[in-house]
């Protein structure tokens, strides 16, 4: 993680003598507002820790470090996430090219990010307890967990768990918790979790856990049909080894330009779907997501690909991407074989290389043109329209490739 910046209110940084020091992954939304008072009532000292991944703006940035202070925090530090989300995660993750089950393109997976940042934090302050807001009814709470234990000898402490064990409507609780002690809750925190970041958002609660219709307010980043503009938008991307360096020919770095494509396609509606998979803890979870931008990026590097793999590449890569995109979900970032797989998927970038203009007029986008150097193009023969071998050729082939096939629908077919 890089650039961290330090609230100026409160100042102290440096955990207070004879206090039990804690460090706590923080949003500033409803869980973890609800961690900060729970924990001091425990004798903790709270330093939260904020990792901009880049879901929020400035004003919304200032609210998160205002709402640390407002709830009497030990320390507060924002740390900008922007660029190691887009190395860790988005570089491999085009490389693969698969949603979850088909689907689901990994917006949570900034919760590794958000622990390296933690455990960075605590390094400083010399703390071996890490706390996090999640809840045990949830996927993010295995990713949390894991990524701690990957990375050290740390005690971990999860509020949001620990009242499950006396409450069933943990966010009710949680609402009624903050306010008898004077913390207000903002309204959209009271229908829905929405969790946005870099990647996209994702919005689950109310009517979408009831396998209902989504209602009026489920709204996030991509605009109605009735709101996408008329004009056609064309996007020019340039990829090297597989990864986007360039929007519509200027040289940008991964996180702004996956920034700009959010921008740019969510007002076109691109990106948004109502996905239920099959959690890490055997539950059914219903989400809405938005991931213009990803979308975007994941449609335009599958066509360069296509077009300049090879045959065996484009068959077997499928297979080793939907492995990868398992354990990212499931919480395994830091095993073993997911850094083997990326060695792979690495390898075969070597020749993703070329430009790719994306068009769209409203919720589909498409990739409408294909230039590299590497095509793999025959000199002499075009699909269905021109070829440089003959017809004896032609039948020769057929015979052969078909002929396990053929051999048997004439043994068996007498009988």
């Amino acid at each position: 993680m890089s650039q961290q910046t330090v609230s100026t209110n409160p100042e102290s940084r440096l955990p207070t003598p004879g206090t039990k020091d804690i460090v706590l992954a923080f949003s500033g939304g409803l869980d973890t507002s609800f961690c900060v008072p729970y924990l001091q009532e425990r004798g903790w000292a709270v330093h939260t820790v904020f990792a901009d991944t880049g879901g929020v703006d400035a004003d919304e940035r200032a609210f998160i470090e205002e709402r640390a202070a407002e709830l009497g925090v030990a320390s507060h530090v924002t740390v900008d996430g922007g660029p190691a989300i887009w190395s860790g995660f988005v570089k491999p993750f085009v490389w693969a090219g698969e949603g979850y089950q088909g689907q689901y393109p990994l917006l949570v997976s900034d919760r590794y990010l958000i622990v390296e940042a933690a455990l960075a934090r605590a390094a400083e302050l010399g703390c071996k307890v890490i706390a996090h807001g999640c809840t045990g009814m949830g996927n993010d709470q295995v990713r949390f967990d894991l990524a701690v234990k990957a990375l050290g000898d740390y005690e971990i402490v999860a509020p949001i768990r620990e009242i499950q064990k006396e409450h069933t409507e943990v966010r009710a609780y949680e609402q009624k918790y903050l306010e008898e002690r004077g913390f207000g809750v903002r309204a959209k925190q009271k229908a829905y979790t929405i969790n946005e970041n870099l990647l996209g958002l994702t919005m689950s609660g109310g009517e979408i856990d009831r396998w209902q219709a989504p209602g009026e307010g489920a709204v996030g980043w991509c605009k109605p049909r009735a709101e996408w503009p008329s004009e056609t938008l064309s996007v020019k991307l340039t990829f090297k080894n597989g990864e986007a360096v360039a929007l519509n020919g200027e040289a940008t770095a991964g996180h702004v330009l996956l920034a700009k494509l959010n921008g740019l396609f969510a007002r076109y509606g691109v990106g948004r779907g109502l996905y239920t998979g099959d959690t890490t803890i055997g539950l059914k979870g219903r989400i809405i997501f938005e991931a213009p931008g990803l979308i975007a990026l994941l449609t335009a590097h599958r066509a360069l690909e296509e077009a300049v793999l090879s045959k065996q590449q484009n068959r077997f890569k499928p297979d080793v991407a939907r492995k990868w995109v398992e354990l990212v979900y499931e919480g395994f970032f830091h095993d073993p074989l997911k850094t083997d797989l990326e060695a792979f998927l690495a390898s075969s970038q070597s020749t993703v290389n070329g430009e790719v203009v994306l068009e769209t007029s409203g919720g589909v986008v498409n990739a409408v043109a294909i230039d590299s150097a590497h095509i793999l193009n025959a000199k002499g023969a075009t699909y269905a329209q021109a070829a440089d071998w003959g017809v004896a050729e032609a039948e020769g082939f057929i015979k052969l490739f078909g002929m396990s096939s053929t051999l048997w629908a004439e043994i068996n077919r007498k009988g």
